[in-house]
């Protein structure tokens, strides 16, 4: 696996695979597959995109280091750019079919519902990595500044998680925030546990 990932294919592959989600709703919304309620559906899918993104980035340091796969480095960068790649066009689907992409109706939105507002800070707390996740800006800033700031995806997590949460808990529907939750927890709690075995060694 450490053989073929270092190949110069397993960039565009990675790359073709986490881009596979945005095109097929792209095709279902030309040839109207997304059903009785096409928005919701662009709205929910890009949202979920979102999350499972996140988790993929999440979980690339613990696999890497569990199963030694140290070439899996090279592919976050990316695994990251895709999660606000998902996010700018959750963020567009709201925007444009709740909200008719009117900024004094969004910002009233934000402001007045907890679950928006909660979404809104994690794509903002998104952007500053995103743009930072180039060559010359960790030089610009200095790994041990660069890191720090880095360090915001575990709070994004937990921003996503909750907004999630509050999105399904209209419908009482929490199987898949369940989900998400063990997940989310479990990279969380190893990346816990790594950083107190660290301390005390």
């Amino acid at each position: 696996m450490n053989r073929w990932l270092s190949t110069r294919l397993a960039k565009p592959a990675w790359f073709g695979a986490a881009l596979l989600p945005a095109l097929w709703l792209l095709l279902a919304a030309l040839t109207d597959q997304l059903g009785a309620n096409p928005a919701e559906a662009l709205i929910r899918a890009t949202g979920d995109w979102t999350l499972r993104m996140l988790c993929v980035v999440l979980a690339i340091t613990p696999v890497r280091v569990t199963f030694g796969m140290p070439v899996l480095a090279r592919f976050r960068r990316m695994a990251g750019l895709f999660v606000y790649f998902y996010v700018v066009l959750h963020l567009l689907a709201y925007s444009g079919f709740d909200m008719g992409f009117d900024v004094a109706d969004i910002a009233k939105d934000i402001a007045k519902r907890p679950f928006i507002l909660v979404g809104f800070s994690a794509f903002v707390l998104l952007t500053p990595l995103a743009l930072t996740s180039f060559n010359r800006a960790i030089r610009a800033l200095g790994g041990r500044r660069w890191q720090a700031l880095h360090r915001l995806i575990y709070a994004i997590a937990l921003l996503a998680l909750l907004h999630f949460f509050w999105m399904r808990a209209g419908k009482n529907n929490f199987a898949e925030v369940a989900v998400y939750a063990a997940v989310i927890g479990t990279l969380l709690a190893w990346r816990i546990a790594k950083n107190l075995r660290e301390k005390s060694s």
